[in-house]
């Protein structure tokens, strides 16, 4: 498994944690997801490769940005 780091910017609170962490563990292959609007950083843990773009498109979809750290 690898994990992926991203940052993402317009996260004020935990229910936005939670509406990032939910598009993103709807990807085929996210084992886990770690949000945090405090530092801006989400963690992706999945069991194949898993295109950056694909984890980005899910943020972009929750409402916010994500670029990878």
């Amino acid at each position: 498994m690898a994990t992926t780091e991203f940052t993402v910017t317009g996260m004020t609170c935990g229910n936005c944690e939670r509406h990032v962490s939910e598009e993103v563990s709807a990807i085929e292959g996210v084992e886990s997801v770690a949000v945090s609007h405090v530092t801006g950083i989400l963690s992706v843990t999945a069991s194949r490769d898993i295109d950056d773009a694909d984890v980005i498109a899910a943020v972009d979809e929750a409402g916010y940005e994500a670029v990878r750290a």
